[in-house]
C-alpha cells in the first residue's frame, strides 16, 4: 500500500526557515519522482516542487526558487522540502505526492504558519 506521511510544518516567523520531511512507502522510491504542492486558504492547490530520479532533476515554481530546495534520501524513503526566508504568502498546508501505476497518491498534509 502506498503512503506519503508528511511532518515537518509548524510556525516560524518571517525570513525563518523550516524543513519538510516526506516519508515514502508501499513503493520504489529510487523509481518515482515526488511533487511538492501546497495548499493556501482559498487557494487553488500548487506545484511547487519536484525532483526526479535518474538523474535527480529538480523543479520550482517561480514563488520559490532560490529559497526552497528539494532533495531525496532513497536510502531513508525520504523526500525533503528545505524552506528558507520564509514569507507570509508562505503560509499553507503543505503536500508532497507520487504516482505509480498510473495513480496518484498524496499525503494528508502539514500545516506551515508564517507570522509574526
Amino acid at each position: 500500500q502506498v503512503q506519503l506521511v508528511e511532518s515537518g510544518g509548524g510556525l516560524v516567523q518571517p525570513g525563518g526557515s523550516l524543513r519538510l520531511s516526506c516519508l515514502t512507502s508501499g513503493f520504489t522510491l529510487n523509481y518515482n519522482a515526488i511533487g511538492w504542492f501546497r495548499q493556501a486558504p482559498g487557494k487553488q492547490r500548487e506545484s511547487i516542487s519536484c525532483i526526479g530520479f535518474s538523474p535527480n532533476k529538480t523543479y520550482y515554481s517561480d514563488s520559490v526558487k532560490g529559497r526552497f530546495t528539494i532533495s531525496r534520501d532513497n536510502a531513508k524513503k525520504m523526500v525533503y522540502l528545505q524552506m528558507n526566508s520564509l514569507k507570509f504568502e508562505d503560509t499553507a498546508v503543505y503536500y508532497c505526492k507520487t504516482e505509480w501505476y498510473g495513480n496518484e497518491y498524496w499525503g494528508q498534509g502539514t500545516q506551515v504558519t508564517v507570522s509574526s
